[in-house]
């Protein structure tokens, strides 16, 4: 039984010995692996490496400075006392070595290094830091046996100045600091408490302990700037990609419209330092928006991402091409070393004709195309901000006369900008009271030859410019944004001369987009209607199909409420512009008016035949009222007899005429000479 008792004592302690033995070995592998730690670079975080040898480069110099001047102290004080080997070889030897290094780390602070580099130069700084670190001791001990005691205790000093100074400097490398710290302060300890002197065996336990407080402040020390440099690595990730974002169109992955203008002020610059020509191109997709809306936004945006890619492809081969997408349906491009104006044309025509290819989407396949403006520096520009504008203004230029195709910016532009200046100019200063006046041209039924209506046609005389055709004041004024102080007034007027009319005579009235995008302009003008006296029913206002391009629902909104007045609504110029089926059918319309376009030849041009034709098919399937605009010639006018058109206006039967005339022209029985022709608008 008491052998038994003893047995499990002994087990016991056995175990508990072994617990312990095994918990001995955990400490001393967990020591090891932290001295390990402390003494090998840590490679697994790049940016730290780069940090710590961009601070290191700017201390060791100074590093490598104290000890070069602290080396030839101590040897100045064993001259003619040690071996001048030992005290002017080594030391001579210890500062070359020194000053190569001082060179060396000189040059590494300005110099750009990859994380394979740094950690190479880290490594090799903690191997000569062991190096220089042993040799310093080594030749102080050696120094040691020759002086007296305040020559050793000199030497003492010597060692903890290498050592102190050593540390501070690395202390941006924890590993190389700590590997200076072992190899200095141990070799002085151990030394020192050999002497047996009692002073040199107090030195050397203080140097034990502020060593082991300057590795505590160092390891602390160490952790704050590795927080630093990983916060700051954080934030200059999150910084890159704000900047990458902030530059970068979220839809098409293309450039926008920041970075774009960025791009044009460096080729600028470039340009002008070598004396080169910058081309920028603006395009503006036609057709777009009724896609947009007929579809919804959602195709509109996959039909954009398309248009992206298509143009990316076309330009992904000319690295002096910068593409970008400025918002909407807009685009552009700007041409650094730009070739001769014939080639620049030329690939603007290719990246048009390749947006005139059918895009099939997963809804439907759709069709558009695409006007390009082009402006060119220096010849036609000097600055950004001009060539941009003349890139627009050509852009512009190209919608009204070559929709879906590339037009230059040239001379005869510049001489329509200075012209269009200084008519607005006359426009802000312009009594509109005063100087405009209203013509009418006359609309007739051709069955009884009976004129069926008016349309009121503006007429500016301006006492700085003289007489400007509409043509040019009106798309100035609505560029201005000032064609809403014509509209009043104008309608003012024709509502007062055609008070006087017999009452089955009808009133039309051009409003502009501008005239119906806003519920101020739009009020304004059913408060003037109000006030005229003049029946509401005998009124009809048209719009223009590019009314369609602005906002949608305020166009309608506007229209509904005139509508509701009691007004005709007519849509001007129609099939020349934006139109959709489900456009006509959302807005209340009472009339169609088909542009002279069409009509020109008729009788001559089969096609226009067939599109006339059908349009009058699509008014009458619609239950609108038509008018032909443009009749010039009794051959078209045969032609339109022929189609059952009977409401016409145009030169044959007469041009715009005054107030004044209009009582006169209504008393006339119409009669028409058939080969009279048109006099011109």
């Amino acid at each position: 039984m008491l052998e038994s008792s003893q047995v499990r004592m002994l087990r016991l302690c056995g175990s508990r010995f072994a617990g312990t033995r095994k918990a001995c070995v955990m400490v001393v592998r967990k020591g090891l692996s932290a001295a390990v730690g402390l003494l090998s670079v840590d490679s697994g975080k790049p940016g730290l490496l780069r940090a710590q040898l961009a601070a290191l480069s700017r201390l060791v110099p100074l590093l490598y400075f104290i000890l070069v001047a602290n080396a030839w102290v101590v040897s100045s004080n064993f001259i003619g006392k040690a071996p001048d080997w030992l005290t002017l070889g080594v030391a001579l030897l210890l500062s070359v070595v020194c000053c190569v290094r001082l060179v060396v780390w000189w040059r590494k602070r300005e110099l750009a290094l990859t994380d394979e580099r740094a950690l190479r130069e880290l490594r090799r700084t903690n191997l000569l830091a062991a190096i220089l670190g042993l040799a310093f001791a080594a030749w102080g001990f050696a120094l040691f046996p020759y002086g007296d005691a305040y020559e050793q205790a000199f030497v003492g000093l010597f060692e903890t100045i290498v050592m102190l100074s050593s540390m501070v400097c690395l202390i941006h490398s924890r590993s190389a600091a700590v590997t200076v710290a072992l190899t200095v302060s141990l070799p002085f300890v151990v030394f020192f408490a050999s002497t047996g002197v009692p002073v040199f065996v107090s030195m050397a336990v203080n140097f034990t302990l502020v060593t082991v407080a300057i590795v505590i402040v160092i390891s602390i020390q160490y952790r704050d700037f590795t927080r630093m440099v990983e916060a700051q690595a954080r934030a200059e990730l999150l910084g890159n990609e704000n900047l990458r974002l902030a530059n970068l169109d979220s839809l098409t992955d293309l450039p926008n419209r920041r970075a774009f203008f960025s791009r044009i002020g460096d080729v600028l610059q470039d340009a002008s330092s070598d004396q080169s020509r910058v081309a920028l191109a603006i395009i503006d997709l036609d057709g777009f928006k009724p896609v947009n809306d007929l579809y919804g936004h959602a195709v509109g945006d996959r039909l954009l991402i398309e248009v992206a890619r298509r143009l990316s492809d076309q330009c992904a081969s000319d690295r002096d091409v910068f593409l970008a997408r400025l918002g909407g349906d807009e685009f552009a491009y700007v041409v650094a070393n730009a070739p001769k104006d014939e080639a620049l044309v030329a690939q603007a025509d290719q990246l048009a004709q390749s947006l005139r290819l059918p895009f099939v989407l997963p809804e439907a396949t759709v069709k558009i195309s695409g006007s390009i403006g082009i402006g060119v520096y220096p010849e036609m520009a000097s600055s950004v901000e001009q060539l941009f504008e003349r890139a627009d203004y050509a852009l512009y230029h190209g919608k009204g006369a070559k929709r879906g195709e590339a037009v230059l910016f040239s001379s005869s532009h510049e001489a329509q900008i200075n012209r269009d200046a200084r008519i607005e100019q006359a426009l802000k200063l312009a009594d509109f009271d005063e100087e405009l006046t209203v013509l009418f041209q006359p609309i007739v039924d051709i069955r009884s030859q009976a004129t069926v209506g008016f349309e009121a046609l503006a007429r500016w005389t301006s006492p700085i410019l003289g007489k400007i055709p509409p043509a040019q004041f009106i798309p100035v004024a609505e560029r201005a944004g000032i064609i809403d102080l014509l509209t009043k007034p104008l309608l003012r007027k024709a509502l007062a001369a055609a008070a006087r009319w017999s009452s089955d005579i009808r009133l039309s009235f051009n409003l502009s987009a501008h005239d119906l995008n806003s519920s101020r302009n739009t009020l304004a003008i059913v408060s003037i209607i109000r006030n005229s006296g003049f029946p509401p029913n005998r009124i009809d206002l048209e719009i223009t199909e590019t009314a369609f391009t602005h906002d949608f629902e305020e166009v309608r909104n506007s229209v509904e409420l005139l509508r509701l007045l009691g007004c005709g609504i007519s849509l001007d110029d129609f099939g020349t512009g934006y139109s959709s089926l489900s456009r006509l059918h959302a807005l209340p319309l009472t009339k169609i008016k088909i542009d002279r376009s069409f009509v020109t030849n008729l009788n001559e041009n089969p096609a226009s035949y067939k599109i006339v034709k059908s349009l009058l098919a699509l008014s009458r399937d619609m239950g609108l009222d038509c008018v032909i605009e443009g009749v010039e010639t009794q051959q078209e006018l045969d032609v339109l007899k022929e189609l059952g058109r009977l409401t016409v206006q145009g030169y044959f039967y007469s041009p715009p005429i005054a107030e004044a005339d209009v009582l006169g022209f209504l008393r006339r029985n119409v009669s028409v000479d058939p080969s009279r022709q048109a006099e011109g608008v």
